[in-house]
């Protein structure tokens, strides 16, 4: 299968000198949902910035990454944005707008299309996202939950090929994490989850990638890494609950067609899956 993302030996350090990124090097296939994990400080968040050309200011003129075979640098970057859509960690930093609508509507918007291409598109990223008839609601009004889903509605909307999420679990409730990983398990397009919620990886994502130290420390099958609780431990991370009872030698959890566990159910009986 062709490559939606390719980062090559990806270096970056910060003003002040700082090592965010020390040689990162990693392939994700079209149609992958692969998740990022590692303790606070690894690098995570500062990588999903490279990827549609946030990061980094200067640009040292090699080519570290690709979207959709395309080179993420200063003449690519409108190219590479309409492919990549990013989900910010706080909700509050993507809403901008007085309703639902016109937040969900400014990508679209942006991208120069016809009014009613725009509607068309709003729509259907809102009942997507579970909320149709919120447009004329405001932002500020909604609950955690609600808003991440109007952020994601708004990247949707863009229709983008490649998306790349940054914690979107964080600050949801039990049953918003819930409803989250029934609406990502829907979106088809490929995946990047950054993520302390483990139980969201198990469920969600085929395969795992470990960055601590701006370093890639290990990568492979969701179930055989996260079971490795020695690994787990030695990067500030603890084996997720889905994996408890699972042995790291014995048969791998009922894996979806897309390689990701089923449900946490499967793996661990009696838990039910919720997280």
């Amino acid at each position: 299968m062709s490559a939606a993302i390719e980062v090559r030996d990806l270096r970056f350090a910060y003003p002040d000198g700082t090592a965010a990124l020390r040689g990162v090097s990693f392939l994700i296939t079209a149609g992958e949902c692969v998740g990022l994990i590692g303790p606070n400080g690894s690098g995570k968040s500062t990588l999903l910035l490279h990827l549609n050309g946030l990061l980094p200011e200067r640009w040292s003129g090699g080519v570290s990454v690709l979207v959709d075979g395309v080179a993420v640098g200063p003449a690519t970057l409108a190219e590479v944005r309409r492919k990549v859509g990013l989900l910010f960690q706080d909700a509050n930093d993507q809403l901008f707008c007085p309703t639902v609508w016109e937040d969900v509507a400014f990508g679209p918007q942006q991208l120069g299309l016809a009014e009613c291409e725009v509607r068309a598109r709003v729509e259907g990223a809102l009942a997507t996202a579970g909320l149709a008839g919120f447009g004329r609601r405001a932002p500020h009004h909604l609950s955690a939950g609600e808003k991440r889903r109007v952020c994601l509605a708004g990247v949707l909307a863009c229709e983008p090929s490649v998306l790349v999420l940054d914690e979107p679990s964080s600050t949801l409730d039990p049953k918003g994490r819930r409803e989250l990983r029934l609406l990502l398990r829907q979106i088809p397009i490929t995946k990047l989850i950054a993520t302390h919620d483990l139980e969201l990886v198990v469920e969600l994502c085929g395969r795992v990638i470990v960055l601590d130290g701006g370093a890639i420390v290990a990568q492979g099958p969701t179930a055989e890494v996260l079971a490795d609780e020695a690994l787990m431990l030695r990067h500030g991370l603890e084996r997720p609950h889905a994996l408890q009872h699972l042995h790291p030698h014995g048969p791998e959890p009922d894996l979806a067609r897309d390689g990701a566990p089923r449900r946490a159910a499967s793996l661990t009986p009696g838990s039910g899956g919720s997280g």
